[in-house]
């Protein structure tokens, strides 16, 4: 149930071995991958390993909140029967919000998005139309069982010819032509895989290559297919897309709207994560100080991105550890939705569209940028870690 709803495998090896005391086994040893876990369980000497496979890979934050406490709560000693229970009742708890209000969460998200990649008003509006079409049709496909990958590439589609239909009609009149593209490309965003970006990298921090590197190769494989959706419907209309320039507005206006949209982009994602609202205003708060912290370094301070990038990571880490123990919630489901507002997703499809298009040096720069934006997140998360958890720190410890 951990690992269906996104947990990192450190974590989905925690709750195992938890569990496993509480029935009295003496040992629980677990490998676990994106879609599989191999586990053996020892007691007296006797031991058994089994193989299970979970094909639906998804994220369900309430689901982990409520995995994790019970599990905290679980005491010494349990019958099977009674955490069989408490887990049928966590499993058959339905989603907290109606399908139209997850996509209009991915909507506002990709919106705000919109708005810190220099579009306008009407791009944003774009955005939140397209990105809500192109997540209700999303969720819709996934909950059928059709493949992710094929989910994703037409709910990219999608979103983006919606955000064109929408230009094209509305644009016509108020418009800026120059704009547009940080609307299209912020319309595909609610296809970037956060969860599984990084806890891959939180997996590979601990040393679990297996875990981290079928997360990652997940990861990318989803950013390729949105990527490649992007560059069929921009290959198919003629559009290139060309960086904006910045809106000119006054640096108190500027940065009071930068502050609004970090906030409602984090939100927006956490709430199409299926958090709870006390999770999802936790997540957005940590986000909103964090990510404005990360723009004032880049933008006043000239600091490099990936070092900005690194140190709002660290600040993320840090205040979820602060606030996830009061609102009784993973750290995780506070920290990701803090972090993928900082996931150079424009980065990255534009490196797909320039590699579809044969340039491979602008390719492969706008790629690098994007990997070390993604990297210098996955370090400042992991350092926090470090910092306030013994087991993350220590390794000879774990070993014992």
């Amino acid at each position: 149930m951990a690992l269906a709803s996104g947990h990192g495998s450190y974590r989905v090896k925690s709750h195992m071995e938890r569990v496993g005391r509480a029935l009295g086994l003496d040992d629980v040893k677990a490998s676990v991958a994106l879609t599989e876990i191999t586990t053996t369980s020892v007691r007296d000497h006797i031991f058994r390993t089994e193989v299970s496979e979970v094909r639906t890979v998804g994220i369900n934050a309430d689901r982990l909140a409520e995995l994790e406490n019970y599990i905290g709560d679980l005491p010494a000693r349990e019958d099977v029967r009674a955490i069989e229970q408490e887990l049928d009742r966590i499993a058959a708890k339905p989603p907290l919000y109606s399908p139209v209000v997850n996509a209009l969460s991915a909507g506002f998200a990709c919106g705000a998005f919109a708005f810190l990649n220099n579009g306008g008003l009407l791009e944003c509006v774009g955005v939140l139309v397209a990105a809500t079409a192109g997540q209700y049709l999303r969720r819709s496909l996934i909950h059928r069982g059709i493949n992710p990958f094929g989910v994703t590439m037409l709910a990219g589609a999608v979103a983006c010819l919606t955000y064109l239909a929408f230009i094209g009609v509305i644009g016509l009149f108020v418009a800026d032509p120059g704009r547009h593209v940080a609307g299209y490309v912020s319309a595909v965003l609610f296809l970037v895989p956060g969860f599984p970006l990084v806890t891959g990298a939180l997996d590979l921090a601990r040393l679990d290559f297996s875990a981290g590197m079928s997360r990652l190769t997940y990861a990318l494989m989803i950013l390729f297919s949105a990527a490649v959706a992007l560059w069929a419907v921009s290959a198919a209309v003629g559009l290139e897309p060309t960086p904006p320039v910045a809106l000119s507005l006054y640096p108190a206006l500027e940065w009071t709207l930068l502050t609004l949209a970090s906030f409602l982009g984090v939100l927006g994602f956490a709430l199409m994560f299926n958090s709870p609202w006390r999770m999802a205003l936790g997540a957005a708060a940590v986000g909103m100080v964090a990510n404005v912290g990360r723009l004032y370094l880049v933008r006043e301070l000239d600091l490099p991105t990936q070092a900005a990038a690194a140190a709002a990571a660290l600040v993320v880490g840090l205040l979820a550890r602060v606030i996830a123990t009061p609102l009784r919630v993973p750290r995780l489901t506070v920290s990701v939705p803090a972090v993928v507002i900082m996931v150079p997703g424009v980065a990255a499809m534009r490196g797909v569209f320039e590699l579809n298009a044969g340039h491979v040096l602008e390719a492969l720069a706008f790629m690098l940028d994007a990997a070390l934006v993604v990297t210098a997140l996955s370090i400042g998360l992991a350092v926090s870690r470090m910092l306030t958890d013994r087991d993350w720190t220590f390794e000879a410890r774990r070993a014992l």
